[in-house]
C-alpha cells in the first residue's frame, strides 16, 4: 500500500527549508521592526465564526471550507484565512481593553478546499498581519509598507500594487442600488456564476473568473464614483501617506475583496510572473467584523499573504543550508565514547556538530563533511584527534576542543 501526501497539500522537505526559512525569517524581522507581536490561534474554529465573518454567500463559506462536527456534536471549520480567528482572539482575552490598536501577526497553515494550482494549496501557510482598534488612514499605509518592505527585502521588485476604497455602511448602500440596476439591465449578459454572486453580495460580481464577464463590468458603475466624504478624505489620506512612504500603487476600481467583513481600504500585490493567479497578497479594511462577531464597534486593517506564492515570485535561486561547524570523521580504533561527550559540550557552546552513523569510510566521511559544508574537521582514531580546518591539521586533544574553537 502506498501513501502520499493528500492532495492538495505538500511536504516542505529539508532541501526545500533555507528558501523556507529566508522568507518566515524576514516576514518576522519587518512585523518585529514595525511593532507587531505574533498571536498563534488554534487550526479549528466554531463554524459560526468562519459563517459570520466571511459571510454565508461568500465562496469560502458555500465552496472552501473545511467543516465537520466533532465527537461532542459541535460544528467546526478548520480556518480559512487568519483575521476572524485573530479578531475572536482580541476579544475573547480582552485585548480591546488594552491600549490601542492591538498590531498582531501570525505565520500558520490555512485551509480552503479549492482547485490545486501552481502555488495554491487547499493547506497552504500564509502571514496575517493585523491592526486593530484604529480607523487612521496612517496604519492602512503602514500595514501595506510593511508587506513592500518585505518584497523588498526578499529581492521582489516587480509586483504590482493595486488600491480601492469600496465605501462604508454611509455610502455604499446608494452605490449597490446603482449596480443593481445596471445588473438588471445586463443580467442577459451575466454567466452563472455572476448571477449567484449578486444574489449573496452585488459587490462580488466584480470577482468572477469569466474574461468575457469581467470585459462587461469594466462599463458598470464602479464604487469610487459614489463614496462619501468621510470615505474620500480617508482614501485621499491613504494615498498621500503612501506617496510619504515610497510605495507605488495603480488604482483597481473594481477591487472589491471577497469576504463581507471589507469596508474602505482594499488592496492587492499581484506578480505576473507566478501565472494567472498572480496576487500574492490581499486584504483591506475591515471596521465592521469585530462587532459582527459579538464584540464593540472596532475598526482594523490587516492582509493575508501566502507563503507558497511568494516562494513562486522568488523563482528558483537555492538558498544554502547552514553549514555546520564541525564534523567528526571516525578511523580504525576510534572510541565513540569521547567523540559523543566533545560534541556534547560543542552543542552546549552554540556550535553545530556531526559525525557519521552509516557506517562510511574515513574518505565516505570527508565527502560528507564536505556536503555539510563543515567549517571544521575532527579526524579521531586509535592515534588520538587531529583539527583539519583552514587548510592545516594540527593534534587536538578533544577535551579541549570547544576552548580551542571558541578562539
Amino acid at each position: 500500500m502506498k501513501f502520499e501526501a493528500p492532495r492538495g497539500t505538500h511536504d516542505i522537505l529539508p532541501s526545500e527549508q533555507p528558501r523556507w526559512r529566508r522568507v518566515t525569517e524576514t516576514m518576522e524581522e519587518v512585523c518585529r521592526l514595525y511593532a507587531y507581536r505574533p498571536i498563534q490561534t488554534p487550526a479549528i474554529e466554531d463554524t459560526a465564526l468562519i459563517v459570520r465573518s466571511s459571510g454565508e454567500g461568500s465562496d469560502v463559506v458555500q465552496k472552501e471550507t473545511y467543516t465537520f462536527e466533532d465527537r461532542g456534536g459541535r460544528s467546526l471549520t478548520l480556518r480559512p484565512e487568519g483575521t476572524a480567528p485573530i479578531c475572536r482572539a482580541y476579544l475573547e482575552h480582552g485585548l480591546h481593553r488594552e491600549p490601542q490598536p492591538q498590531k498582531l501577526y501570525t505565520i500558520a497553515p490555512m485551509w480552503r478546499y479549492d482547485r490545486p494550482q501552481r502555488g495554491r494549496y487547499r493547506e497552504h501557510w500564509q502571514l496575517s498581519v493585523e491592526a486593530i482598534g484604529t480607523a487612521d488612514p496612517a496604519v492602512d499605509a503602514e500595514v501595506i509598507r510593511l508587506y513592500a518592505d518585505i518584497l523588498a527585502r526578499l529581492g521582489v521588485p516587480d509586483y504590482v500594487l493595486q488600491l480601492n476604497s469600496i465605501g462604508d455602511a454611509a455610502c455604499r448602500p446608494a452605490y449597490l442600488e446603482r449596480l443593481q440596476a445596471w445588473l438588471d439591465v445586463h443580467e442577459g449578459e451575466l454567466d452563472g456564476e455572476a448571477r449567484a454572486k449578486r444574489r449573496t453580495t452585488p459587490l462580488r460580481v466584480f470577482d468572477v473568473k469569466s474574461p468575457r464577464v469581467r470585459d462587461l463590468l469594466r462599463d458598470a458603475p464602479v464604487i469610487g464614483e459614489s463614496l462619501c466624504a468621510a470615505c474620500r478624505v480617508h482614501f485621499d489620506d491613504l494615498r498621500r501617506y503612501l506617496e510619504a512612504y515610497g510605495v507605488a500603487y495603480e488604482l483597481a476600481p473594481t477591487l472589491v475583496r471577497g469576504l463581507d467583513y471589507y469596508t474602505r481600504t482594499t488592496f492587492e500585490f499581484k506578480d505576473e510572473a507566478i501565472g494567472a493567479q498572480d496576487s500574492i497578497c490581499g486584504g483591506g479594511r475591515y471596521d465592521g467584523l469585530v462587532e459582527a462577531i459579538g464584540g464593540p464597534p472596532t475598526p482594523g486593517i490587516g492582509f493575508g499573504a501566502g507563503i507558497e506564492r511568494l516562494l513562486l515570485s522568488l523563482g528558483d535561486g537555492e538558498a544554502s543550508a547552514e553549514p555546520v561547524d564541525v564534523f567528526f570523521v571516525l578511523g580504525e580504533g576510534a572510541d565513540r565514547a569521547p567523540v559523543l561527550t566533545a560534541m556534547a559540550a560543542l552543542r552546549a557552546r552554540g556550535l553545530a556538530c556531526d559525525t557519521d552513523y552509516a557506517g562510511r569510510s574515513p574518505k565516505g566521511q570527508l565527502t560528507q563533511a564536505g556536503r555539510l559544508r563543515a567549517r571544521s574537521v575532527v579526524v579521531v582514531d586509535a592515534g588520538g584527534a587531529r583539527l583539519r580546518r583552514d587548510g592545516r591539521e594540527e593534534p587536538i586533544s578533544l577535551d579541549r576542543l570547544a576552548d580551542t574553537l571558541a578562539r
